[in-house]
């Protein structure tokens, strides 16, 4: 493997010279540092990541802390958001250190990561308000980008607008006639169902639609919550049932067909179904029967932002300029129908 003195020796300068031109040294002129890089790259050259630190302050490998509570462990598309940000990360040279962590405490594996000084920053999910993840990463003043954002966000984030995840969808729906829509949204404590549940009441407050306490409901966003809970609204235990479901992720949509079927209710006949889709390969909704009508933005389209922003903001680039929300796409197919006029009846208010 070739080293600092075999590149100075091939270009007949010295060896403290191409040291500073490979750590991006100012005084060093740029042509002689593109000239250092190109021998560098000629001749094979790879840095030793021990003294790379010792003169730049980075190590080149950033963290990520998977939580294994019972939302985390039932998101099926966290592996291939994995392996998307390992990819994106090692084409520009940074390393992703995983981490599961067991503790109760959320801040106990950063706070022991950031002790060892080893990474230079993290990549956080799921971000709840007043996140103690984030308020400890914030006073450490260690580098973070979050997958999300909670309201009024003061970091660097990569997330979906996901208010307007719940006023496409709800839009949609009522556009269709629908005047009893149920909303089975994700785990109350998160930021982005927290924005749905804003969407959602917002349009149906908008277009004169009853919402009654029981059409919003949360849950851990899996198949087990999507039966469990539509079960209960189909079966009319606590009002007529509703004309439309409009389900947080996709895992819940899986749950809403399976206790249709159980009761004998046809999709869309009986209930119109939209959900969230982050296309997790499990829970394709393009092989839902029928195919399931959704708001789009797959998780793997994260990867490369993510990647890509805690890069920037390592370079110094200001937080304001790496916080970045995207639209998700809606895809109208056949779990979703219009409503005939005779069968537009509201819940009933509260008196």
């Amino acid at each position: 493997m070739a080293t600092i003195k075999d590149i100075a020796k091939e270009l007949g300068i010295s060896p403290a010279t191409v040291s500073r031109a490979l750590n991006g040294f100012p005084e060093v002129r740029a042509e002689t540092r593109k000239l250092v890089q190109e021998t560098a790259t000629t001749l094979g050259y790879k840095p030793n990541q021990i003294a790379q630190k010792l003169v730049s302050g980075r190590s080149g490998m950033v963290g990520m802390i998977l939580s294994l509570g019972p939302a985390q462990t039932s998101a099926a598309g966290f592996y291939e958001i994995m392996a998307g940000l390992s990819d994106h990360l090692a084409d520009r040279d940074v390393d992703l250190v995983f981490h599961a962590a067991t503790a109760t405490d959320p801040v106990a594996p950063y706070r022991r990561f950031v002790s060892k000084n080893t990474l230079d920053g993290f990549i956080l999910n799921a971000p709840e308000e007043n996140d103690p993840r984030i308020a400890f990463l914030e006073e450490q003043k260690i580098p973070f980008v979050v997958h999300g954002a909670t309201s009024n966000a003061s970091y660097a984030f990569f997330d979906i607008d996901n208010k307007s995840v719940a006023v496409d969808g709800t839009n949609l729906l009522a556009d269709l006639g629908h005047q009893r829509i149920a909303f089975l949204n994700g785990p109350q404590n998160h930021a982005y169902s927290k924005a749905r549940a804003e969407g959602y009441l917002e349009v149906m407050e908008q277009r004169g639609i009853t919402s009654p306490d029981f059409a919003l409901q949360y849950g851990s966003g899996d198949e087990n919550y999507g039966y469990a809970a539509s079960l209960a609204l189909l079966t009319e235990r606590t009002a007529p049932r509703p004309t439309a479901i409009l389900c947080a992720t996709t895992p819940i949509a899986v749950g809403v067909y399976r206790a249709a079927k159980d009761i004998g209710l046809s999709i869309p006949q009986d209930v119109s179904v939209l959900a969230h889709d982050d296309a997790i390969p499990q829970f394709r909704s393009i092989n839902f029967n029928p195919t399931l009508s959704v708001t789009r933005a797959p998780f793997r389209d994260a990867c490369g932002p993510l990647a890509r922003i805690l890069c920037d903001l390592l370079d110094g680039t200001p937080i304001k300029d790496l916080q970045i929300r995207q639209r998700a796409e809606l895809i109208v197919r056949d779990s979703t129908t219009m409503l005939q006029e005779s069968e537009r009846i509201p819940w009933q208010p509260k008196h």
